[in-house]
């Protein structure tokens, strides 16, 4: 992980905000492989579906608070009043679908756990080789084969709102690629 970088470092995204500025600079991008912080990503990316990523950044504490902490054994447990519980929670997205996608999803990850397997593991099949950085924001695909593939297979296992496109997001916060700008300060820094 690195640490953040001034907000006129020429980001890829995120000068405007510290918040967004910090995200972009230790988080994004960043291979991860821990189960909890996995699902955290997973969960986030699709609660961020249609909406801008600073407002799913700037709710994640509540998210956290919300959803134990993003424990898949908890989540997997919640029941109608939970659900209740979150659809009058005002400091996160309140949306049913999204909810209920998180919970199938803490529910489906135990199920892949009870076969011997993780959601690395899993994630992390789909991986691509690394390729060539973007030169220009509009280089960065909003989905590729391997995220096609990758939503698939998570459907086949019971995951729900994790298509394609939130697949490839998912596949880009938890560093799975890199699609750091060939100018951005932040990819020397990086792993790998």
């Amino acid at each position: 992980m690195t640490d953040a970088l001034p907000l006129v470092a020429g980001r890829c995204f995120g000068d405007g905000d510290p918040l967004y500025a910090a995200y972009h600079d230790t988080e994004w991008g960043v291979p991860v492989h821990d189960e909890h912080a996995l699902f955290e990503r997973v969960a986030l990316e699709s609660f961020q579906s249609g909406l801008a990523w600073i407002t799913i950044l700037r709710k994640r504490p509540a998210f956290r608070e919300a959803f134990a902490g993003f424990d898949p054994g908890v989540v997997a447990g919640f029941d109608e009043d939970d659900v209740a519980r979150l659809m009058a929670d005002a400091s996160i997205v309140r949306n049913r679908a999204k909810i209920d996608a998180t919970i199938a999803n803490a529910r489906a990850l135990l199920a892949l756990h009870a076969e011997g397997s993780t959601l690395d593991a899993l994630l992390w099949s789909f991986a691509p080789p690394p390729g060539p950085p973007p030169a220009d924001p509009q280089q960065v695909p909003g989905s590729t084969p391997e995220s096609t593939a990758l939503a698939r297979e998570l459907k086949r296992r019971g995951f729900r709102f994790v298509g394609p496109t939130t697949a490839y997001a998912a596949m880009q916060a938890c560093g799975l690629v890199d699609d750091h700008l060939v100018t951005c300060p932040v990819r020397a820094a990086l792993p790998g």
